[in-house]
């Protein structure tokens, strides 16, 4: 993550994209991730996130161009469980897949309960304009659209009519 260290501010510089090939490579095991949304305003988003062995805290700024200001705790695990809960049904389900392609790892996001069918991918970068490589199982950039964002999906569940003429992500 840009940014880091002890005066700087962590920045998370990431693109993101549809999945429209079903032939993206799976790794054998993916991280089951449950997220909730405390606060989704312009501002700022408080997310809580459970995954299978870690819990956090993340608050993000508003973005700039692709760079959002990210600032990430891990919490115990009983804390984000409790924090969940405060969430109601402002949360995502997804199981996310870790695929390295040269030097980058691609986070892929399979999509469950009111989001099923969605399936994106992310890359994290360095530098707004760090080149890295596409491979052909990625579909649309999505990383401007803001139906795309885990918060708003959140609270307005995927809709394939949002991808004219080709119907939903492959799971």
């Amino acid at each position: 993550m840009p940014g880091t260290g002890p005066e700087a501010t962590p920045i998370e510089i990431e693109r993101k994209f549809l999945v429209r090939d079903p032939g993206w490579p799976r790794p054998v095991r993916g991280e089951r991730l449950i997220q909730g949304y405390l606060s989704t305003d312009a501002r700022a988003t408080v997310r809580v996130r459970v995954g299978d062995a870690h819990s956090f805290l993340t608050i993000k700024g508003a973005p700039r161009g692709l760079s959002t200001p990210e600032f990430e705790y891990e919490i115990p695990r009983a804390h984000a469980t409790a924090l969940l809960r405060l969430c109601g049904d402002t949360q995502v389900e997804k199981t996310r897949y870790r695929v390295p392609v040269e030097e980058h790892v691609f986070e892929i996001d399979v999509f469950e309960g009111r989001n099923r069918g969605l399936v994106l991918a992310e890359v994290e970068l360095s530098r707004e304009d760090e080149a890295f490589s596409q491979p052909s199982w990625l579909g649309p950039e999505v990383s401007h659209d803001p139906r795309f964002k885990n918060a708003r999906l959140a609270r307005e569940p995927f809709d394939p009519a949002w991808i004219p003429d080709t119907g939903p992500a492959h799971p």
